[in-house]
């Protein structure tokens, strides 16, 4: 190959390298720009974006067998259908959602679909085929391997990944946003269509024929597996470092993030070090086991750390597999077909099926003995190969799995007494004995599975079959935890509440309510404030805590998003704050901001916003937008109280910048002693107080102790949170 031709080729796999990575960044900077635009309209219910991520993988899907079905035409044809598809698509341009709202008791698995899809379905759909298409189109043109070009693509996706809650989020409102990424998409038009001219121009005007054999039927289901299972294991990690570990602000990116690294590495050229992946692979798998179940109370973040790095692995072992038994470039979009396929079965499965199957999250460690079943490893000792071969070690695969079995029995204590120590002592065996199980394939199976099972899995299991004490729905795993002094609800990390069971103390307000909070406050002031009979909103159930501040000849609405809360914290064996205190409390089911908007105007005096799930922020009832909605609920001397209390973000200037629209605010941080947490069960809490009426902010304050309300300060500099623009990044605080 002459110089100049050496140019030419460079030339070409720098264009389709460019065009590939587009739209892969554009891929990924459109999912949370759309769920950015929708989230006023539809409200934050994650089985709304259960919904959304299903119509996401779905549309991909049809773009990728768009693409392997475009390839039975000659070149020139694909180049002109997909140009045509192109141009139709941005019919839909400037890209944004259409101006229907659906009906606030319609089903999130209807309408989001026909939100999404009637106003991203064309542009989602034709940018989703850029990444086998383009590589295909890449051999035609005598480019040579495209496989790598796919590792390249990951980093355009993981590029776009970041690029949204870092860049653009914190700088660009939704309007702005919806420019850069047209701009973005014209540019991509622009390269395809540079990308059609390089295709050859002699070739035939009918597809050519395969000169090799399509992929068989059980080679595409290999593949769909082996894309399902990190598919799956990325969304499982996901749950389980939120709800078991640490749910740390933006944490759904590093999963993500690492499963789109591992496609680079996987699908890069050079496999120099797919090797040390491999051995690696069955490691990882035992590290990720033994942690699956541990209670991260001490060193969160170092079992969060150890969780992802593992599960990187993991999933690149199972890609490269993919990738070692890829096709020949003719048949290269079957190949991505059954990829995108498997994504779809393992979004399936963690997003829909297993919340309606398991009541805490099985559905990772089921996905972790999948992939011990499907890496490739072998004996890490010659003479372990040597042992595996013999008739002898066929004798020991038959009766090893149970002895570590009985093992595991013995680490629970089930027929015996056992110390902590010793527990750990023996699942530290398990894990070991594990190891000599390398290239036994369905010993090391079993040996995972006993891993799982000693490393606390047996209480985990023992807890779930106990009737009530632990519930899943789409919004979370709820775990009922009780003693002889209190009952908790606990979602995910956060506690939620508790109860005191002692006689005489059950309706004493406890947690982010106790008496001394900022709405502990309000509520013991609102008969001073509003008369014996005010109108009080409550937003957000928990185990319902604030009804035992409730009064005669109150009017009390509760909203609240789950109902499966609502059916916790009305059953007396869990929690008797209702039962007790206001049995006939009313129940609005929905997401509150939607909700709130229907009711009737100015007919409520004291509105309580404590919406927040985990540590997670709930960022359309915190809009200004949003305050207007609380405004119109509330009388004109009305009072409104929202709970910031986070670990992780500092909301005050959030409050303060829509403060200043009207309202007058007070900031009331309570701080107990230790000696108050641990005896009569309060937490450190923060609450904003604001009113339209500055005589009722006096009122409150008159009513309460000297110094209980600070002034809410304005950060100099802070954009308020509209339901355009909005970012957590200037928030965060005390990460580690």
């Amino acid at each position: 190959m002459t110089t100049a031709q050496e140019k030419t080729v460079s030339a070409n796999k720098a264009l389709f390298l460019l065009t590939i990575c587009t739209g892969s960044f554009l891929l990924f900077l459109v999912q949370p720009m759309i769920a950015r635009m929708a989230l006023p309209r539809l409200g934050g219910a994650p089985a709304v974006w259960n919904s959304a991520m299903l119509v996401y993988q779905c549309l991909l899907l049809a773009g990728y067998a768009y693409a392997h079905y475009i390839g039975r035409y000659a070149s020139r044809q694909q180049a002109m259908i997909h140009v045509a598809v192109f141009a139709v698509a941005a019919i839909m341009l400037p890209i944004g959602l259409r101006a229907i709202s659906p009906p606030i008791d319609g089903s999130p698995y209807f309408w989001v679909p026909w939100l999404l899809i009637s106003s991203i379905g064309p542009l989602f759909f034709a940018v989703s085929a850029q990444a086998p298409l383009m590589q295909r189109w890449f051999s035609m043109q005598g480019g040579g391997d495209p496989y790598p070009l796919y590792a390249a693509s990951n980093l355009g996706s993981f590029s776009g990944l970041l690029a949204y809650p870092l860049l653009v989020e914190p700088n660009l409102g939704v309007e702005a946003q919806s420019m850069i990424w047209t701009i973005g998409y014209v540019l991509l038009f622009a390269l395809i269509v540079l990308c059609a001219l390089k295709l050859p121009k002699l070739e035939a005007q009918t597809a050519q024929a395969a000169s090799t054999p399509a992929p068989s039927r059980n080679q595409m289901l290999k593949w769909i597996w082996l894309a399902a299972i990190p598919s799956g294991l990325m969304l499982s990690t996901t749950l389980h470092l939120t709800t078991d570990i640490v749910a740390m602000p933006l944490i759904w990116v590093i999963p993500l993030g690492l499963y789109l690294l591992s496609f680079s590495i996987a699908f890069s050229e050079k496999r120099t070090g797919m090797a040390l992946i491999h051995s690696m692979a069955p490691f990882a798998i035992l590290f990720a086991a033994s942690l699956t179940f541990v209670e991260a109370t001490s060193f969160p973040y170092v079992i969060a750390l150890v969780t992802v790095l593992s599960i990187f692995v993991i999933t690149t072992a199972l890609h490269a597999r993919m990738y070692d038994t890829r096709p020949a470039t003719e048949h290269l979009t079957a190949f991505y077909l059954a990829m995108s396929i498997g994504g779809v079965v393992g979004g399936l499965f963690c997003a829909l099926v297993a919340p309606m199957l398991f009541n805490t999250s099985f559905e990772h460690p089921i996905l972790l003995l999948c992939a011990a079943a499907s890496i490739f490893h072998q004996p890490i000792f010659d003479w372990m190969k040597n042992l595996w071969a013999s008739s002898a070690g066929q004798r020991l695969s038959r009766w090893g799995f149970l002895v570590l079995f009985m093992l595991s029995v013995a680490s629970a204590g089930i027929y015996f007494n056992v110390t902590p120590q010793q527990t750990t002592l023996i699942a530290t065996l398990i894990a070991v004995l594990a190891i000599l199980c390398f290239g036994r394939k369905w010993l090391f199976v079993g040996a995972v599975a006993c891993v799982l099972l000693a490393f606390n899995g047996w209480t985990v299991i023992y807890a779930s079959l106990q009737p009530g004490l632990m519930t899943r729905s789409f919004f979370g795993i709820y775990t009922i935890k009780r003693s002889e002094e209190v009952s908790q609800l606990i979602h995910g990390t956060t506690l939620h509440g508790v109860q005191l069971r002692k006689p005489g103390q059950e309706s004493k307000p406890t947690t982010y309510y106790a008496e001394p909070s900022g709405v502990g406050l309000a509520m013991t002031a609102a008969p001073a404030i509003f008369g014996d009979k005010a109108r009080i909103d409550v937003v957000g159930l928990g185990a319902g805590t604030l009804a035992c501040y409730s009064k005669p000849g109150q009017q009390w609405l509760y909203y609240e998003i789950d109902p499966v809360i609502e059916r916790i914290a009305r059953d007396p064996k869990n929690f008797s704050f209702i039962s007790k205190c206001s049995p006939d409390l009313k129940v609005k089911i929905g997401d509150a901001r939607l909700v709130v908007a229907n009711e009737p105007k100015n007919a409520v005096d004291l509105l309580t916003i404590d919406a927040f799930s985990s540590d997670s922020i709930p960022m359309h009832l915190l809009t200004l937008e949003a305050f207007e909605t609380y405004r119109g609920r509330l009388t004109k001397d009305g009072l409104l109280m929202v709970h910031i209390s986070n670990r992780y973000f500092n909301l005050a200037p959030v409050l303060a910048a829509a403060a200043q629209k009207g309202w007058t605010a007070r900031m009331r941080t309570y701080a107990p002693d230790s000696d108050v947490i641990s005896k009569q069960r309060h937490n450190a809490s923060i609450w904003v107080a604001l009113s339209q009426s500055p005589d009722t902010i006096k009122k409150l304050e008159a009513a309460s102790p000297k110094d209980s309300w600070a002034l809410l300060e304005v950060r100099p500099g802070f954009t308020p949170w509209t339901d355009s623009y909005g970012s957590v990044i200037p928030l965060m605080t005390n990460i580690w």
